[in-house]
């Protein structure tokens, strides 16, 4: 497990391996490629702003299931918010077309799996390569708001004040991923949406995501998955309302008992056990209450405050306290359907 590898370890290191592209072999006794090394092999991609620490257990997962594994390190992070200032979307899929690469020459097999941004550069690649034989995309980013289209002209005018080349500035709390946010990372986001293929992909997808997304567009994937062709493409939808389609797991977010509203674009990938992110974690989201902070965000910090979690939007934020869902507690089920996909790939 990953909190078990964290052993011994002190904080400081902790943090500059979970910032840290990584790479995992699978056991000896699974089965090997004929021509190469491996059978399989998968790329991981983190989201925009994120880190590889958000793949870790993904990709313990895909070890655990004979994939050779790497993660990569997109340009502009892991390092300060004020690295993305000046990145182009356009080197991030240079990245990830390295990673493939490299990936290429151990494995028969390429899959491509990402979060958030990572899963839109993920379907970008794909289109282009055609030694992916698949893709595993859990929040992706295919759609945000029209608004990120013009935050690239902050250049016109950020020189001569700094602050407003940024959407926010915080204290940065979180080893693991920015909570600050430069307005070019937002129009770099939009320029590698508006640049996805069109059209259906013809290989096999695996997809989580939630209805109730604050970051992209929900339903985007939706559309998306409803055009994908392969007939072993599954999509796991986390939502409160029942929907019942083909290829479609419907999975219901609202848990009151666990005082969990609904889920969240941060929450799919990270399970509840996790040391950082977890339902006991270290830390707490509650970024929304900090802007226009009336007291509510000091409260929301306070691990003893009893308080709700889910997605932040209009309607949960009315129930009281919020903190964001930052972990999924049907985290092995997602896994048991990414069993099942992968046992029915070609």
């Amino acid at each position: 497990m990953l909190d078990q590898a964290h052993a011994g370890m002190n904080d400081a290191e902790k943090v500059v391996e979970g910032n840290a592209p990584f790479e995992f072999c699978p056991a000896s006794d699974l089965p090997r490629g004929r021509d190469k090394p491996y059978r399989r092999g998968v790329l991981l991609t983190h989201g925009l702003s994120d880190s590889p620490y958000h793949m870790r257990h993904l990709a313990i997962f895909f070890q655990r299931n004979g994939f050779r594994v790497m993660a990569v390190l997109l340009p502009g992070h892991g390092t300060q918010p004020g690295d993305l200032l000046d990145v182009h979307w356009q080197d991030w899929a240079k990245t990830v077309a390295f990673g493939a690469d490299r990936l290429a020459e151990e494995v028969e097999e390429v899959y491509l799996a990402g979060f958030s941004a990572g899963a839109a550069l993920s379907v970008y690649h794909a289109a282009k390569d055609e030694r992916v034989r698949g893709l595993f995309l859990f929040s992706p980013a295919f759609e945000i708001t029209v608004r990120a289209k013009w935050a690239k002209l902050h250049k016109l005018y950020s020189w001569l004040l700094s602050r407003t080349a940024w959407v926010n500035i915080s204290q940065d709390q979180d080893p693991f991923k920015y909570e600050s946010f430069c307005k070019n990372a937002a129009a770099q986001m939009h320029g590698l949406t508006k640049a996805l293929p069109q059209q259906a992909l013809s290989i096999p997808v695996f997809a989580a995501a939630s209805a109730d997304d604050a970051t992209v567009s929900s339903a985007a994937t939706l559309r998306f998955m409803q055009h994908a062709t392969h007939h072993a493409s599954r999509l796991v939808w986390y939502s409160k309302e029942k929907l019942e389609q083909k290829n479609i797991e419907w999975v219901n977010s609202a848990m009151p008992e666990q005082r969990i509203l609904s889920s969240a674009h941060t929450a799919i990938v990270i399970p509840a056990e996790d040391a950082h992110y977890g339902a006991a974690g270290k830390y707490l989201n509650c970024l929304h209450y900090r802007a226009n902070d009336d007291g509510r965000y000091a409260l929301c910090m306070n691990n003893k405050q009893v308080a709700w979690l889910g997605e932040v939007d209009e309607r949960n934020l009315q129930q009281g306290l919020l903190r964001r869902l930052t972990f999924n507690p049907h985290y092995a089920q997602m896994e048991a359907s990414m069993q099942r996909f992968i046992e029915s790939l070609p």
